[in-house]
């Protein structure tokens, strides 16, 4: 019975998902052609996915699961292709809690785990998920990598990429449970976009350099080698899921290009910290994040072990 129901659920999800990409200009469709069941669709991970950039600039005190209106999720979900089972992200959800970074935000792991991860998971026919950012240091990078102090931020980065292959594990461990969590599930599993241009010079805020051209190619190397960490953990995980690289579609929108689609503000007083949206999709941005996603599952049928 369990492999009869399976089989059939392919034609839904895979007809679904074409509708779904017609919607945003994908691919073609027979006028004549019959609307299949929407796919089942669960989201869970950071603040990529949690919507962060889209909406408000500040995160709530205390954070909890923060997570801001207008996100890849929210455009692919308003659709009305897709049945949005859950999103389940939060900003800064780590991959398991606990450590220097921990905000109290569930986890990528809590997430899953939940009751109601379990439950919408148990049914999605497609997950997306972003994770590892912050596990890997990110925070750290952009602290010491927003200053003209070069050298700080080179040791920053190194000690990041020393940390990748524990990252590595701990992500493909991730990708293993949400595997057994998602049965028949198509797992795409997002990556992370380069932040800066720098050909562009030196990032001048006003007329500050807040990150010279040497670390912003330490930056974007530090990325290069988180989404390589990603990939290599979909492999290692063996859950057929699908590495989404993102880094191609926002070529020419880093943060200080002319046509930005990643966030870049100043503190909003009376504060004077800087916005929690800082170096996240704004949302023209999440807008690419959400055909990323499309364009890369729509060709995808379910994966079952």
């Amino acid at each position: 019975m369990a492999t009869h129901q399976a089989r059939r659920r392919r034609p839904a999800f895979a007809g679904g998902l074409a509708i779904l990409a017609l919607c945003l200009g994908f691919t073609a469709s027979p006028a004549t052609a019959a609307a299949p069941p929407l796919p089942d669709y669960v989201a869970l991970g950071d603040s990529y996915t949690a919507g962060t950039g889209a909406g408000d600039l500040y995160a709530p005190t205390p954070p909890g699961c923060w997570q801001s209106k207008g996100g890849y999720v929210d455009l692919v979900a308003a659709t009305g292709q897709v049945t949005l089972l859950a999103n389940l992200a939060c900003h800064g959800a780590l991959l398991v809690p606990g450590g220097p970074f921990y905000n109290g935000a569930p986890s990528v792991v809590q997430q899953i785990l939940s009751r109601t991860g379990r439950s919408a998971l148990a049914k999605a026919e497609l997950v997306s998920i972003t994770a590892g950012a912050i596990d890997a240091g990110s925070l750290l990078a952009l602290r010491d990598c927003a200053t003209p102090d070069t050298a700080t931020c080179a040791a920053t980065v190194a000690g990041i990429r020393a940390k990748l292959p524990a990252i590595t594990v701990g992500l493909a461990g991730t990708y293993a449970l949400l595997r057994a969590s998602a049965p028949q599930a198509a797992i795409a599993v997002m990556g992370y976009p380069r932040l800066f241009d720098p050909t562009r010079g030196p990032l001048v805020l006003p007329g500050v350099t807040v990150v010279p051209v040497e670390n912003q190619v330490q930056v974007n190397a530090a990325v290069d080698a988180l989404n390589k960490a990603i990939a290599d953990a979909v492999k290692l995980s063996r859950t057929k899921a699908v590495f989404v690289d993102v880094t191609q579609r926002f070529l020419g929108h880093a943060v200080n290009s002319p046509e930005p689609w990643i966030v870049l503000a100043p503190p909003v007083p009376p504060s004077t910290l800087l916005p929690d949206a800082n170096f996240h999709p704004n949302a023209a941005g999440h807008q690419a994040y959400a055909a990323a996603l499309l364009s890369s599952v729509v060709p995808a049928q379910p994966v079952y072990p």
